[in-house]
């Protein structure tokens, strides 16, 4: 168990700060697609590939004081920023985690916004199919995210340069 925590803490190491929970999500299962070693499981939910797990982990780093949770008004609504706290390094520095290093994978992901990851993250999730059904996955699914032909080309561009980064 504590493996899991550790790992999802030295994600942050490699990516520094993550502004979202959706986003936080996002890297991690798209991370996991990448062959990075993060176990929690994921299934399909309204903004694509969703982990209980992962929720109920960040939880706990939280309460634990490993990971700084903070909290802020953007007006509408509020957003949270997730990083490393200070108790968080000194026990990654004690403790053996798994996370290999690959900073280019995990500082690109972290550079993209949640709405592409999302999409990213449902193209990857629907990898088995079809180029043609996972478009029409995406139109029907994600209707209200108005993605375009191209947005999902990028993606899959995106996501090839990922796979180079991953190797």
């Amino acid at each position: 168990m504590l493996k899991d925590h550790a790992n999802v803490m030295a994600l942050f190491l490699q990516a520094g700060d993550i502004v979202g929970r959706k986003k936080l999500q996002k890297i991690i299962y798209i991370s996991k697609k990448m062959n990075v070693p993060f176990s929690e499981r994921f299934k399909f939910h309204m903004f694509g590939p969703y982990s209980e797990e992962l929720s109920l982990r960040m939880e706990e780093l939280c309460n634990l004081g490993f990971v700084d949770e903070k909290k802020e008004d953007k007006g509408n609504y509020y957003q949270y920023r997730y990083g490393l706290s200070e108790e968080g390094r000194k026990f990654l520095d004690l403790y053996q985690f798994d996370l290999p290093e690959n900073q280019k994978l995990m500082t690109s992901l972290n550079e993209q916004s949640s709405r592409f990851l999302e999409l990213v993250s449902t193209l990857l999730y629907f990898e088995e199919l079809s180029r043609d059904e996972v478009k029409e996955k995406v139109f029907t699914l994600k209707k209200k995210s108005n993605y375009t032909e191209d947005d999902i080309e990028q993606a899959y561009t995106f996501i090839e340069s990922l796979r180079v980064l991953a190797q």
